[in-house]
């Protein structure tokens, strides 16, 4: 069917769009893409691990210097996402540092950030789980249903 402005075919003329839109589309780099994030996801470990090594040559217990890696990995995820500069560092690092800890810490202030103009209890309050709030919801539940699971199949004595 014919488009009745121009007289081209529809067919004709979507391809010739899609054509026209490949010519800006960037090309992705799915080898480089995955080399930086393997290099990024290894430095915050190596990050880590060199804070938990420390935490224990200072005294502290491997549970509780974990504990408080975590909780520092988190914290400064929350602030550079605070700041403005996750998103930089995420654009450089990709997955690297999406998928740990820190971007599940970065899911829960950036949409939090976009609401801070209606205040602290409607805005950054009320959107500060928005994204984090049905995981943690699915997560506790999945996780209670398997308990119950557990018990009842008597794992649990």
């Amino acid at each position: 069917m014919a488009d009745n402005t121009t007289g081209v075919p529809k067919k004709e003329m979507a391809k010739a769009y899609e054509k026209y839109a490949k010519s800006f589309t960037p090309k992705p780099t799915y080898v480089a893409n995955c080399v930086r994030a393997f290099i990024a996801g290894g430095l915050l470990c190596i990050l880590a691990m060199f804070l938990q090594n420390k935490l224990m040559a200072m005294g502290q217990n491997e549970k509780d210097a974990a504990a408080i890696v975590t909780i520092a990995m988190i914290c400064a995820a929350q602030l550079l996402t605070g700041i403005g500069l996750f998103d930089s560092l995420t654009k450089m690092a990709g997955a690297g540092v999406i998928v740990p800890i820190t971007g599940f810490a970065n899911s829960m202030v950036a949409p939090a950030l976009e609401y801070k103009k209606e205040g602290l209890v409607l805005g950054v309050g009320g959107k500060l789980f928005s994204l984090a709030g049905p995981v943690l919801v699915y997560g506790i539940s999945s996780a209670v249903a398997v308990g119950i699971l557990y018990w009842l199949i008597g794992g649990a004595k």
